[in-house]
């Protein structure tokens, strides 16, 4: 079977490097190309590839971005994720856009190749300081801190919603710009992948945030 790739990343020397090893191995077809998420997404819808290779970090929309959008529109597209960002917000951000894979660019080529044929079967898989971040994600204790994909920040404002604050209460609360606020909520959103600010509160609620704070303002 061969495998139909689609390369998104802003660094040229990434993306045709990579575009021109996998055109040289049995069992790959390059079927793309992209330089940022908006065209990374044009991609997987009309050229629809076994796999998406995305970087996280592009213009105009980043993979994570990309990677939720595909996830609605491509759902059969597998998305590997291959950047330079290793941090636990990445990570989990990527696995909740819906992300199969997430390999760092300083893996080995047959490392990277091998994460887009186990994509492209169906197989989760992640690099091995990646994984070592999942496992230990997994087996830690359950009183660490909720939503480990949000910023401190974030947690902040989503224990604020959960507490029944209006936005410009918790602007008041957190000397925060209405507009911050709204980012802030965005983000929160976009992370957890609930449409709603009722979504959002119940899984804060089910995670013991909203407790710790004075009745709504």
């Amino acid at each position: 079977m061969t495998v139909r790739v689609v390369i998104a990343d802003d660094h040229p020397i990434v993306r045709d490097g990579l575009a021109v090893l996998l055109s040289t191995l049995p069992g790959m077809q390059v079927a793309g190309t992209a330089a940022d998420g908006r065209e990374a997404v044009r991609a997987a819808v009309t050229l629809a590839p076994d796999v998406l290779v995305l970087d996280i970090q592009m213009p105009g929309m980043t993979g994570i971005e990309a990677a939720r959008e595909v996830a609605t529109a491509a759902p059969k597209v597998a998305v590997l994720m291959l950047t330079m960002y290793e941090d636990d917000e990445s990570v989990f951000a990527a696995m909740r856009a819906g992300a199969r894979g997430y390999v760092l660019k300083g893996a080995q080529q047959d490392e990277i190749v091998r994460a887009i044929r186990a994509v492209a079967a169906g197989e989760a898989i992640f690099g091995p300081g990646v994984a070592r971040r999942v496992l230990s994600y997994l087996t830690a204790p359950p009183q660490g801190e909720p939503f480990p994909g949000l910023t401190r920040r974030e947690r902040d404002v989503l224990d604020l919603i959960a507490a029944g604050r209006t936005n410009a209460a918790i602007g008041a609360h957190l000397t925060l710009a209405p507009k911050t606020v709204s980012n802030h909520i965005s983000s929160i959103f976009a992370k957890l992948q609930v449409a709603s600010r009722a979504q959002a509160i119940i899984l804060a609620r089910e995670a013991g945030l909203g407790r710790s704070t004075d009745a709504p303002e």
